[in-house]
């Protein structure tokens, strides 16, 4: 388990967006023989739209996420309330859901989605994300797998959480110049006195590479030194702050 861990944290470093995140998660839970998993991190506003990463079935994210679902299904209004994680299968037992309710269940298991563990995540701030990890039944073997490593799933969804909201939050803005997850990332690294061969070992990129994205961002930015960059990445941060 430790090197299925250490693996995924490598993973987590090296991505940049959301179908890196998307397979570095993939094959983890692989790895533990957790199939399928869908995180969604909701929105601070409610009329702000949640981020899903997930390898369900393409048609029933894109359904879920256009009929605003999260709003309805009972599996993220019980990861709302809190608490440990939680099983669920065709519904919740000795909970009254709607027929509505009900009817997401049923279009779910249409895409073999029937039973899962889901994990609340809550970061320090108020952000709310739910991992789930979920089978096409509710099988003995999904249950036994999800009891022995539930601890380490825990930790793995809020290890996922903390980095795709770092590197996924959209704000690569530096001096109102907006630059790609690449650049944006090589020039954090160069503001952390990292050379181009370091940032290619750090990123598991050729050192020609990382020098590619770092001079595309000092022609965007229209500086001519990595120092110039640096400053201005400083400067920008600052002002957010």
């Amino acid at each position: 388990m430790q090197i299925v861990f250490e693996t995924f944290l490598e993973q987590l470093s090296e991505s940049v967006d959301e179908a890196d995140f998307r397979e570095a998660m993939a094959g983890t839970a692989s790895e533990l023989d957790l199939l399928t998993f869908a995180y969604l991190s909701l929105p601070l506003q409610p009329s702000g739209k949640p981020k899903l990463i997930s390898n369900y079935p393409s048609p029933w994210t894109a359904r879920y996420l256009q009929n605003r679902y999260q709003k309805l299904d009972p599996v993220i209004l019980r990861a709302r309330c809190g608490g440990c994680p939680f099983r669920w299968g065709s519904g919740f037992s000795g909970v009254e859901i709607s027929q509505a309710q009900q009817r997401l269940f049923d279009e779910a298991a249409e895409f073999g989605i029937c039973s899962g563990l889901t994990i609340l995540i809550v970061d320090r701030r108020g952000r709310i994300a739910a991992m789930t990890f979920a089978a096409d039944e509710p099988n003995p073997a999904f249950l036994r797998i999800a009891e022995r490593y539930e601890q380490a799933l825990q930790l793995m969804a809020t290890c996922f959480h903390i980095s795709a909201r770092r590197k996924l939050s959209g704000n690569r803005t530096v001096d109102g110049v907006l630059l790609t997850p690449r650049e944006y990332e090589c020039l954090q690294w160069a503001a952390r006195g990292k050379s181009a061969s370091d940032i290619g070992c750090i990123l598991g990129i050729k050192p020609r590479t990382a020098a590619f994205h770092l001079d595309n961002a000092k022609k965007k930015l229209g500086v001519r030194t990595k120092n110039q960059a640096v400053a201005l990445l400083a400067s920008s941060r600052s002002s957010i702050l």
